[in-house]
């Protein structure tokens, strides 16, 4: 996308506010700049060259989640996203950030996506944490300072392991009886460190339900965590790396786990759009991605060998229920689920503030947004809240561990996997 697309996609805005009370920062702020709208113009004025590229107007943009929530409400049609990826790119190419806060993200979200260096660096941090005698660890001063300024009073960490590793799926995992879909499952890099228990998971409950499993060992970083910062060359390099490897599988679906890669791999299309090489390719793998809860709506799932005797709330991920559209297909698995008792969760597709490295960026926004979400979910008297991203899993977990909440945080797939799998 180039900026006059760009500007004109946020041209269809008509002001009408139906955003306002469905973004995250307006609603806790008031403040028109932190609105989609408010920031719209923002963005627009700045690619006019109407105004410069202001502090003022940077933290406007970093404060933004991108949980698309906006989209949702807006009856216009305005693809806020991919306007705000695009004006990220803008601000990262310019120079408009200053030096050290832009190597500190670039190396944050580096690290993150290689596995192996992401579980070092976590294990590193379990033992200093140790030594500290942390309850509830937060990040070292210098770094939080340098990723979010002033702001950084007091930076939390996700949930995460005191001994992190990476995790790996077998390449071919056959179907449980007849075979009648053949899928790839992007294993992810922090799934991978933090959750590969839940893409075990996966693989399970996709096999009874029939499907041979391809994870491809070289399948690297899907560029989602790159594309949602505003470094627009490396995300697409990543996809493009992935589209490129899936070409040489033949299969069904892309199957995914993680709200944020998929959202992000069903725009590929949209991101190659310039590639004349791949974006046939990009389109089509697009096509072929499902979130995993969505797939196994749609295909069916045999009956349950088991109970999972809980009341369970779900909490919508951003890029599952605005990003994708997701919202009914999680729910009404959970709901089949023998045993089970689904309760309605107060805000449930309101951000809890993860959003990628949102709260670590953006600590003090995030930390409102994480009181607020714990606080709804534990009005709700459930055993257990069930959801579909690593960062939303892992943020949540903090904020039930920190209040003594005995609340469990599980990913829908593990529920099926101890209901139709036995564990």
């Amino acid at each position: 996308m180039n900026s006059a697309r760009a500007i004109e996609l946020a041209g269809r805005c008509v002001r009408c506010g139906f955003c306002l009370d469905a973004c995250p920062t307006y609603k806790l702020t008031g403040v028109e700049s932190q609105s989609p709208r408010g920031r719209l113009r923002l963005m627009v004025s700045a690619l006019n060259g109407e105004s410069d590229l202001a502090a003022d107007v940077v933290a406007s943009i970093d404060a933004c989640l991108g949980c698309r929530a906006c989209e949702t409400a807006c009856p216009s049609g305005v693809l806020y996203g991919a306007v705000v990826e695009h004006f990220r790119a803008h601000i990262e190419t310019t120079g408009a950030r200053a030096k050290l806060q832009r190597d500190a993200k670039r190396g944050l979200i580096a690290g993150m996506e290689m596995p192996g260096l992401f579980a070092q660096a976590l294990s590193a941090a379990g033992r200093i944490g140790r030594i500290g005698r942390r309850d509830v660890p937060s990040m070292p001063r210098p770094v939080a300072l340098a990723l979010a300024g002033d702001g950084a009073a007091h930076t939390l960490m996700p949930d995460m392991p005191d001994q992190a590793r990476v995790g790996t799926l077998p390449a071919f995992s056959p179907a449980l009886g007849e075979r009648r879909y053949t899928v790839v499952v992007l294993q992810g890099c922090v799934m991978r460190v933090l959750y590969h228990p839940t893409n075990v998971a996966t693989v399970r409950v996709l096999q009874r339900a029939g499907c041979d499993v391809v994870c491809p060992s070289d399948l690297g970083c899907c560029g989602a965590l790159d594309l949602h910062a505003g470094y627009h060359e490396s995300g697409a390099a990543q996809a493009s790396d992935l589209i490129t490897i899936l070409k040489r599988t033949q299969f069904d679906a892309f199957v995914i786990n993680s709200a944020g890669c998929g959202s992000t791999i069903r725009e590929y299309g949209d991101l190659l759009e310039g590639d004349p090489a791949l974006h046939a390719d990009a389109a089509a793998l697009a096509a072929k991605t499902r979130d995993v809860s969505e797939f196994l709506d749609g295909i069916g799932i045999p009956n349950a060998t088991g109970r999972f005797d809980a009341v369970v709330a779900y909490h919508d991920a951003c890029h599952l229920a605005h990003g994708q559209g997701v919202t009914a297909a999680p729910r009404r698995l959970l709901a089949s689920v023998p045993g089970l008792t689904l309760v309605p969760l107060h805000e449930a597709d309101m951000c809890c503030g993860s959003a990628g490295t949102y709260n670590l960026t953006q600590p003090d926004m995030a930390r409102r947004l994480l009181d607020r979400k714990v606080a709804n979910i534990m009005a709700t008297g459930a055993d257990i809240v069930a959801m579909g991203n690593p960062g939303c899993m892992a943020w949540i977990a903090r904020g039930l561990k920190e209040r003594g909440s005995p609340i469990r945080v599980m990913h829908v797939v593990e529920i099926l996997n101890e209901a139709y799998c036995g564990g």
